[in-house]
């Protein structure tokens, strides 16, 4: 079946390809009768509108903003906090007629890199490895870009999170209910080439947070990382720290996912949460009241996250931006629930 044109709409009116685009694209340009009788054609001959491709070209721009993840998908899908900012980034977007095309990293070697062949008007930088060579090539294509829990590029705007105020807040709860054996259960972010730790902002903030309140207090914590592939299990690395006499009487970890998967562990242990042992999590997601007991945790403002993000870089890519980056700064507070309790004794 032959493909239907604006030309073969302008066929069957008997007007000139020009009217037709308008009916389309200018509708003011024509009276309401024939934009009518043009439209109806083209529903009678199953137009489905302008090309893409050749939209884009004319414009000069593409419609949609690229959201790039150096996780694969299933991995972020799986995370509540990962998915409540996307959600939040694609609503935005809509809002403003833009479309969300997720990226992630192309096969090392392969012929396809999507951060260096996907078209888009600008990009949203998500986490990712500070080395992922995904973010060199936005950069060398001069797209408008925003990061988002990265350490912020000097000239892209940035989107982070008072992560190491909510941590320091967590680490003194803890202090304050008279915890002096601590375990701290975070991220394990791989190597690079060198065999240096890449360790993301998040992890490195609530690191920093933890130990800002628990080194005034004489507390050395016991540092276990982790993951959720199954190498590094969170399970395996809770189970590591509580199954022994000498366990901390306190944990505090990265996420409510953690915390929840530590819980887990200790009830598996036959300890009760909080009178033999508390945790506190970390993001305040829909896992925190979904247990129980509810976990106390580090409430962040997930969807306000999403939303700066996309109003940042749409000032960017409206150029009507600052000339020095904006640097947004996203507040953190505990939320002290059913999960944390003076140590046993």
């Amino acid at each position: 079946m032959a493909k239907v044109t604006l030309q073969s709409i302008a066929d069957r009116v008997g007007v000139s390809r020009m009217t037709v685009s308008n009916a389309f694209s200018r509708p003011d340009q024509l009276s309401a009768e024939l934009r009518e009788r043009i439209l109806a054609a083209a529903d009678e001959l199953g137009y489905v509108g302008p090309d893409p491709a050749a939209r884009a070209l004319a414009r000069g721009r593409t419609g949609s903003v690229g959201l790039l993840l150096t996780d694969e998908l299933s991995e972020a899908f799986q995370d509540a906090v990962a998915t409540e900012f996307l959600t939040s980034v694609a609503d935005a977007l809509n809002q403003e007629g833009l479309a969300i095309t997720l990226l992630t990293s192309g096969a090392p070697g392969g012929p396809y890199i999507p951060a260096r062949d996907v078209a888009m008007d600008g990009a949203i930088v998500y986490i990712c490895d500070p080395a992922s060579p995904d973010i060199e090539w936005l950069e060398r294509r001069g797209l408008p870009l925003v990061s988002v829990d990265r350490d912020p590029s000097p000239t892209a705007p940035s989107v982070t999170v008072a992560d190491r105020d909510g941590a320091r807040a967590a680490a003194q709860h803890v202090v304050d209910l008279g915890h002096r054996s601590v375990g701290v259960i975070t991220l394990e972010t791989g190597f690079d080439g060198e065999g240096k730790p890449t360790a993301n902002r998040p992890a490195r903030e609530r690191l920093l947070g933890w130990r800002d309140a628990l080194t005034p207090a004489g507390v050395e914590p016991e540092v276990r990382a982790a993951r959720f592939r199954p190498d590094l299990a969170v399970e395996d690395v809770a189970r590591e720290l509580l199954d022994r006499p000498d366990r901390p009487t306190a944990v505090l970890c990265f996420s409510d996912a953690f915390a929840v998967a530590t819980m887990r562990v200790a009830e598996s242990l036959g300890l009760r949460v909080p009178e033999d042992l508390s945790v506190v999590g970390y993001d305040d997601s829909p896992l925190a009241t979904a247990v129980r007991p509810q976990l106390t945790t580090v409430h962040q403002e997930v969807s306000s996250k999403g939303r700066e993000a996309v109003r940042t870089l749409l000032g960017r890519m409206r150029g009507t931006d600052a000339t020095e980056p904006e640097r947004v700064l996203l507040p953190t507070s505990l939320v002290v629930r059913e999960s944390t309790a003076p140590p046993a004794g």
